[in-house]
């Protein structure tokens, strides 16, 4: 008894279940879970990889069977289950998975609908093209190797990776208290910031990020904004927004949705019953039919719609409840020095370009070595050469010796006695190996000049490897040269567009300021264009084609502005929504433009009715509103310099009564106001008092039963009023020839109707330094200067300013600053058909 409790060990169980735990977890961060640094490779998939090139499976072989491969890797190098090791040999041969793949598969290796790979059995493999390249050199001992689990083979414990492996397909991985997300990238992006990290050491992640722009997903898709994308490039850790390529398209009297590529790592067969389960539970309505037209030419998902329903509205329902929009965490962990560390983008490419200065600096060591080696060789041939009459001699060393051991000790002495005299000798072991080795055909004329040549050769090239080693900047010439190569080889265009996140727009200074035109058509398409877009005609043009719209669209709203400041949308129903002029996407000239329910939360019935452009909200400024109905409002500006995306209501309207506009002042403004029928009022701004944002106002003209507001301007100083007519008439008459009256009056003509020139249509105060902008309800678009209109009296019928066809009408009234010199109309409207040709229209409703 007393021996048995000698054996017994007393130990604290809290402190060895920590050792033990802590030995675990070690275990499985640094031999199973992270990838290293320098190659992106898991133990795992270095194995495989490595297995493959042992065996030979490169891609100019033969395919050979998955389950001769997984039995190579797991009976030599990988000590787990087969299925765990086939599973991952899979994911890197599935195109939907790895950006790069890097193995080659011949059968069933499953699909992005879910489908498992068929049984090892059955499947073939082999290495991919590129995969060779994480292996170049590995036998020039550029590389370490260690003892396998058994210690009966040999492991590389990384590999040479002459690409950028872990950005390139990126690594996943769950260890113990940590866990690895780094997504894919485009191999050219990568490389031209290794090369700019080459040229510039100094350069921050920003810089790198001009190179590299954000993750390259092998099933493309669009990444939602770029603010995800720099926090992980600084920091480590950030996250991405991903969403479905979609587009809506006219199919007969309907609308369906096109869908043609899907976010990373999403299920398509799952995607499709998920949205099929909701239009069951009608949790998403106007889905008449969903159908998985996809093939090996691509991916594409029709979800017809009903009749009734808003395409745009359909889309972003889809967007919300489903896995056509999803985030990918990114959490850029990796072993470095077989330590977990978080690493930022510049860190991961310069461990990574150290990695690839060890490599090349070790396979000149290698190359060098060999070449010292062989000249050593060649040098002894040559000198044997030289006395081979007295090596081949009946009484020479070699001849006259019992056998090849004895021969070789009388090379290597310094000199053998031979008729009197003594011939000299002094070989090392290898050069007498060689001599012992030599055929005669090394005696003729011609092998004898192939040995002087390799040793002048030689003799460069080792001058060139030393060169290479005493000097850094060689190395990284031979880096820089390589990996251009490989990008030119196996580079490829980005899968991926990064689009603009309309919910979180960050870092503005990286956003160009510039001169806009914003253009909203009446059936709510908005686009923005640079302002030189549009160039001066002569007064009566026809104009250019500004806009492709439907017959039954047309442009309502041009404003110009500043592409940082803010535009504030007020619809007819008293509501505002807010944008920053650069979340609207510029697009071509002739492109219908984006609608506007993609941007704003605007609900059913309710159209855009003013847009004013606000530079920043300050103190002492105001919103000065009108209605249809002739009441007016005055606001602070301040009280609207928090919108949420869902609106704000911005006036109390009345019933049946219209918001038609809404001016920013300084408090201390006249405002002109005019009608259809062709009165108008001038009053100061101080007759309304400051109201709030939820008063309704008060009267600002009083109308006949027939008329209506149709438009409201600030009366600036030395100014001139300008008035539009449907029919393309129009004057500009001195605002001094307007009294001013109280609020609330019936007004002065402003105008004299006919039958000829229509309806008033647009008033705008102006100056000679404007230009003026007429859109018709055809999409015409015309620019005037306005000195080339004539000046009149208030009662009279003004001029033709555009030519109207009988079916079409003026439809809207934008004065802009004169910003560029008049071109030459033809080479304007030449251009205009050229683009109309050749840009296709970016959304069909």
């Amino acid at each position: 008894m007393a021996e048995q409790q000698s054996n017994v060990i007393d130990i604290n169980i809290n402190q060895e279940m920590r050792e033990s735990f802590l030995e675990y977890a070690m275990s499985v961060i640094v031999s199973r879970a992270l990838p290293d640094v320098r190659d992106g490779l898991k133990p795992v998939h270095r194995r495989i990889l490595f297995a493959m090139n042992e065996m030979g499976v490169t891609p100019d072989k033969p395919y050979k069977k998955s389950a001769r491969i997984v039995g190579d890797v797991i009976g030599k190098y990988h000590p787990h289950g087969d299925s765990a090791v086939y599973e991952t040999m899979v994911r890197m041969a599935q195109d939907f998975s790895y950006r790069y793949p890097l193995v080659d598969g011949h059968g069933n290796f499953g699909s992005v609908d879910g489908d498992s790979a068929a049984a090892m059995r059955y499947t073939e493999a082999r290495m991919s093209k590129i995969a060779t390249e994480l292996m170049r050199d590995i036998g020039k001992d550029t590389i370490d190797f260690g003892p396998n689990y058994d210690g009966n083979e040999q492991e590389p414990l990384v590999m040479p990776a002459r690409l950028p492996h872990l950005l390139v397909n990126g690594a996943a991985g769950i260890a113990v208290g940590m866990a690895t997300n780094i997504p894919p990238h485009n191999l050219r992006e990568v490389i031209d910031g290794i090369l700019l990290l080459i040229e510039n050491p100094d350069c921050s992640n920003r810089d790198l990020m001009d190179h590299i722009t954000g993750p390259d997903f092998p099933t493309g898709a669009l990444i939602m904004g770029r603010g995800g994308i720099r926090r992980a490039y600084e920091t480590g850790r950030g996250s991405v927004i991903i969403r479905a390529k979609a587009e809506i398209e006219e199919h007969g009297n309907k609308a369906r949705i096109l869908v043609t590529e899907i976010p990373y790592q999403v299920n398509k067969a799952r995607l499709i019953e998920k949205i099929a389960e909701l239009v069951r539970e009608k949790k998403l309505d106007g889905i008449t039919d969903l159908r998985d037209e996809s093939d090996r030419n691509g991916m594409r998902i029709v979800i017809e719609l009903r009749r009734d329903v808003s395409p745009q509205v359909v889309l972003n329902n889809l967007y919300k409840h489903t896995a056509m929009q999803t985030s990918f965490g990114i959490n850029m962990l990796a072993l470095v020095n077989n330590e977990p560390r978080i690493l930022n983008l510049k860190q991961m490419l310069y461990y990574y370009l150290e990695h690839q200065k060890e490599v090349i600096r070790r396979r000149t060591q290698y190359d060098l070595r060999k070449a010292e080696a062989r000249i050593h060789i060649v040098e002894g041939l040559l000198k044997a050469i030289d006395i081979v009459d007295d090596l081949v001699d009946r009484e020479g060393p070699i001849r006259s010796a019992s056998d090849r051991e004895e021969a070789r000790g009388f090379l290597m002495a310094e000199s053998f006695p031979m008729k009197g005299r003594e011939v000299p000798l002094g070989f090392t072991l290898e050069q007498a190996n060689a001599i012992l080795d030599m055929r005669l055909q090394a005696l003729t004329g011609l092998s004898i000049e192939r040995l002087t040549d390799e040793y002048n050769e030689l003799s460069k090239l080792i001058a060139e490897l030393r060169a290479i080693l005493g000097d850094e900047n060689k190395i990284l010439a031979i880096v820089s040269e390589e990996l251009t190569e490989i990008r030119e080889k196996y580079g490829d265009d980005r899968r991926t567009e990064i689009t603009v996140d309309m919910d979180n727009i960050e870092d503005e200074d990286l956003i160009p300021q510039e001169e806009v035109v914003i253009t909203l058509t009446h059936r709510g398409y908005i686009k923005r264009l640079p302002v030189d877009t549009y160039r001066a005609q002569k007064r009566g043009g026809r104009g250019v084609q500004g806009m492709g719209t439907r017959e039954d669209d047309f442009v309502q709203h041009l404003i110009t502005t500043n592409s940082h400041h803010y535009l504030l949308f007020f619809t007819n129903k008293g509501k505002v929504y807010r944008l920053k002029a650069y979340e609207i996407p510029e697009l071509s000239r002739t492109a219908k433009g984006l609608p506007i329910i993609n941007l704003l939360q605007i609900e059913q019935g309710e159209y855009i009715q003013t847009v004013i452009p606000i530079k920043e909200f300050t103190a002492n400024h105001y919103l000065f509103f009108a209605t249809k109905q002739g009441i007016v409002k005055r606001s602070d500006l301040a009280s609207f310099s928090n919108i949420r995306r869902i609106g704000l209501f911005a006036i109390n309207l009345r019933e049946d009564d219209e918001l038609i506009g809404v001016r920013l002042t300084d408090g201390d403004q006249n405002i002109i106001m005019g009608t259809q029928k062709g009165m108008s009022i001038l009053f100061s701004e101080k007759d309304v008092r400051i109201m709030g944002r939820s008063a309704t106002g008060v009267k600002g003209i009083h109308l006949s039963d027939d008329d209506c507001v149709i438009d409201m301007d600030i009366a600036e100083q030395d100014a001139d009023v300008l008035i539009v007519t449907s029919r393309g008439y129009g004057k500009r008459t001195p605002l001094s020839s307007y009294r001013f009256q109280s609020r609330g009056g019936k007004g002065i003509k402003t105008l004299h109707l006919t039958q000829r020139n229509g309806v008033v249509v647009g008033l705008k105060v102006v100056s000679e330094k404007n230009d003026l902008m007429l859109v018709t309800s055809a999409g015409i678009i015309i620019r005037l200067c306005v000195k080339d209109i004539s000046s009149m009296g208030r009662n009279t019928q003004g001029v033709k300013l555009i030519r109207v066809g009988d079916q079409e009408e003026v439809a809207t009234v934008a004065k802009v600053e004169v910003t560029e010199e008049i071109e030459d109309t033809e080479d304007v409207i030449k251009e205009v058909k050229s683009k109309m040709f050749k840009e296709p229209e970016t959304l069909k409703e």
